[in-house]
């Protein structure tokens, strides 16, 4: 009977062994798959940075100018003026629609019965 519980400690021990070895493995792929994604969000972020300031260097005003004066003919571009602004006031809404009138039905009380 020693024996039988003695084998039986020894493949419990191999068992527990085992699953602690499997899940070690399962926790290093997990933060080795983590510590990618903060690679891959690092680098989209930079690359975001850069795009944005590439965005800021081609919209520069001056720049813009030129390029519409250079394209004049084809575009027929004209400059912005100061009059060509108007205040939020002045922005003609749409009115909202009319609901449709409905006819209102009288109650009379004289089918009820007291």
């Amino acid at each position: 009977m020693r024996s039988l519980m003695y084998v039986l400690t020894f493949l419990t021990v191999i068992a527990a062994a085992f699953w602690a070895y499997h899940e070690n493995y399962k926790t290093q792929a997990a933060l080795a798959e983590a510590q990618n994604t903060r690679a891959e969000i690092r680098d989209a972020r930079a690359r975001l940075a850069v795009l944005k300031a590439e965005w800021a260097y081609l919209n520069r005003p001056d720049r813009l100018r030129d390029l519409a004066e250079i394209n004049f003919e084809r575009l027929g571009l004209m400059p912005l003026q100061p009059d060509q602004f108007g205040r939020v006031d002045q922005v003609a809404y749409p009115t909202p629609p009319e609901l449709p009138i409905t006819e209102s039905v009288e109650i009379s009380s004289a089918g009820a019965n007291p």
